[in-house]
């Protein structure tokens, strides 16, 4: 199937599933954390699908490229939050494994995507 939009990519159809667990996480966490992780973790989460088409709408490869790295510089910075989350005791593996799995998921896709453009 062609590409036509960013909304076609499945890396971006997964980092957006990824954003919408994020916002399901931060809500297990306490009302203290609100100025804290959580606002933390739903910056980070929603940057990722916002480069992934910021970039796909660029006039040239090499911006394309660069967005793609800041998303995937964002997914290490969620991914290290959600360490904090569970560490910190706010919420188990158990509840963190969708997040978790599509943190993988979405890094892969993007490995993939850069290696490509970069071609």
């Amino acid at each position: 199937m062609p590409v036509r939009s960013y909304q076609d990519l499945e890396v971006w159809q997964r980092a957006v599933e990824l954003a919408i667990e994020s916002y399901r996480v931060t809500r297990r966490l306490p009302s203290r954390e609100m100025y804290g992780l959580t606002s933390q973790i739903q910056r980070a989460a929603v940057s990722i699908p916002a480069n992934i088409a910021e970039g796909h709408g660029r006039a040239s490869r090499g911006d394309y490229v660069r967005h793609l790295t800041i998303a995937n510089g964002s997914l290490r910075e969620l991914e290290t939050h959600l360490v904090l989350v569970e560490r910190l005791d706010y919420a188990g593996s158990t509840e963190l494994e969708r997040a978790r799995t599509l943190v993988t998921r979405v890094g892969q896709m993007l490995v993939a995507l850069l290696r490509r453009l970069r071609k």
